[in-house]
């Protein structure tokens, strides 16, 4: 898994390509509390290149966006994969995450 942060300023987008999985769900949520930590509660999710997202990378979307909620901000989705989307659909999570067709109209939500 690879993943590479952009900061705006009123957004982060946190793209992520491969595997979201047991093994890789640490770096990925870890990625996701600095961005926290630093102030960005608005975050576009750009899964765009991910293969496989498991239980543990869904549960990291959804304890996410809770606390950026809590400070007033948001989680949503650019551009999905198919097996993201799936993933995120199968779980019943697709009520929760605003998904966008493309990166820039995620940032533009905010």
């Amino acid at each position: 898994m690879e993943i590479t942060t952009k900061e705006y300023r009123r957004v982060a987008v946190v793209s992520v390509s491969g595997r979201i999985d047991t093994l890789t769900s640490t770096q990925f949520e870890e990625t996701i509390n600095e961005l926290i930590e630093k102030g960005h509660f608005n975050l576009v999710m750009d899964l765009s290149e991910v293969d496989f997202l498991s239980s543990s990378g869904l549960r990291i979307l959804v304890t996410s966006r809770k606390k950026v909620r809590e400070k007033g901000g948001d989680v949503v989705m650019a551009n999905p994969s198919q097996r993201a989307s799936d993933s995120v659909e199968i779980a019943g999570l697709d009520k929760l995450f605003m998904s966008y067709p493309n990166r820039e109209e995620a940032v533009g939500s905010f």
